[in-house]
């Protein structure tokens, strides 16, 4: 292990000089390059004086850098599932609510009191990650809406999928996401998020989803996909014709995999296990400020070939868990076709 003193924006790793922004909530990360792992500490002397001068440090007591706006207008449901005590717990998901959090706190300026966070660690019973609560917590994310809010849902869990009947899917399945009582209470259906979070969007309003779980591909069931190898968009509009875009509003998501494949955990990146998807995100906007959408698939799909070269995946299949070298690739979805090459990734 090796040691680096975060006193700037970038830190070095020792064994291969790749510079890397760290992330500050934690005290070792796994370089991205070689996996050297890196204890962090802080330079206290320089902290102190940069905090107030400089743009790389928080505003004392608010969790803000100084060259971030406070924007009442953003709202986000950050929802991470565990399924403590089961043959399928994942020990990743906690860990990656509380980096989105700080990510959505630090650098993209929302309000602490403006993100609801659902996971098994909550004291009130109403912030467990229920199929009710989750489905209660969709209708707090869009309620009174108005042009220029910017709502983010992000999920960490198990994810399904199963034969569908009404001809919604190219491929003849539904997706869903697995609430922690998804055995007695179902799943959360694609139709039932697009139901929710997709169709009442109205104009001016933006929703990004972020669904790190098995078979997300299409998870918000939106219009249009992008294939990355073709570089265009791809229909997805439903043979039955049943309408799946919003009421104006811009919905985005980012998927850990296609409809058919496996995400992964990893401990690669920050030393803690979290899931691939999650990690390769954070750490792709936080060294790429300004990034665009077709420069972040890129960025995330470089991030998860690493770790999964140096063995450093495991699957979050439900009933097993895989050790071999797994095959995951980030996927983008939209109501619209927008120009992901020119657009920058702002929440």
């Amino acid at each position: 292990m090796s040691e680096a003193t975060m006193d700037g924006r970038h830190i070095s790793c020792s064994q291969c000089q790749k510079q890397m922004r760290p992330v500050w909530t934690l005290k070792e990360m796994h370089c991205p390059s070689c996996q050297n792992l890196i204890k962090l500490t802080r330079n206290s002397s320089s902290s102190s004086s940069s905090r107030t001068s400089s743009n790389r440090y928080s505003v004392p007591g608010s969790g803000m850098t100084s060259a971030t706006k406070l924007h009442p207008g953003k709202r986000a449901v950050l929802c991470g599932v565990s399924y403590k005590k089961r043959k399928y717990e994942l020990k990743g998901t906690v860990n990656d609510v509380k980096h989105m959090k700080e990510l959505l706190l630090r650098t993209f300026g929302f309000l602490e009191e403006n993100i609801l966070v659902l996971t098994e660690e909550e004291k009130d019973e109403h912030r467990r990650p229920t199929r009710k609560n989750i489905l209660d917590a969709f209708q707090w994310l869009i309620r009174d809406c108005r042009p220029g809010y910017s709502l983010v849902f992000f999920f960490s869990g198990h994810g399904l999928r199963h034969p569908e009947s009404d001809g919604d899917e190219l491929d003849g399945f539904d997706e869903s996401i697995c609430p922690v009582d998804f055995t007695t209470e179902g799943t959360i259906l694609d139709n039932d998020i697009n139901s929710a979070i997709v169709r009442p969007l109205p104009k001016g309003v933006t929703l990004h989803a972020l669904v790190d779980s098995c078979h997300s591909g299409t998870v918000l069931d939106l219009p249009y996909v992008y294939d990355i190898k073709k570089g265009r968009w791809l229909d997805n509009r439903p043979p039955s014709g049943a309408y799946k875009g919003t009421n104006g509003g811009l919905a985005i998501c980012l998927s850990a995999c296609a409809d058919e494949e496996l995400a992964a955990d990893t401990s690669a990146l920050h030393g803690k296990m979290s899931g691939a998807m999650t990690s390769s995100f954070i750490q792709a906007v936080w060294e790429k400020p300004g990034i665009t959408y077709k420069q972040l698939l890129k960025a995330m799909q470089d991030v998860v070939d690493a770790a999964n070269k140096s063995n450093c995946l495991n699957s979050r299949i439900l009933s097993r868990f895989f050790h071999a070298k797994m095959s995951q690739e980030p996927v983008l979805s939209c109501s619209e076709m927008i120009a992901i090459e020119d657009m920058k990734f702002e929440l």
